[in-house]
């Protein structure tokens, strides 16, 4: 299944909140907010399958590596 494009609108209104600055109180807000176990278990998992995937440190830079020249090759100029 191919991706949609976003709409101009949507694309803007996305930027918008994951660009919000917040205020020192909100964030100290968010940042209390202790991780749930289910949270907790997924991360663990996603870790855990990353190490096995890319088991030694330079499989790890080489994968950074791939993912950044990806991105910079497909993100929009600006």
């Amino acid at each position: 299944m191919k991706a949609r494009p976003l709409s101009p609108e949507l694309a803007a209104r996305l930027l918008a909140i994951a660009e919000r600055r917040l205020a020192p109180a909100e964030f100290e807000a968010a940042r209390r907010v202790p991780i749930g176990d289910a949270e907790r278990e997924n991360i663990l998992s996603l870790i855990t399958w990353f190490k096995r995937r890319y088991p030694t440190p330079a499989d790890r830079l080489a994968y950074i590596r791939r993912a950044y020249a990806t991105w910079k090759r497909t993100s929009p100029p600006g």
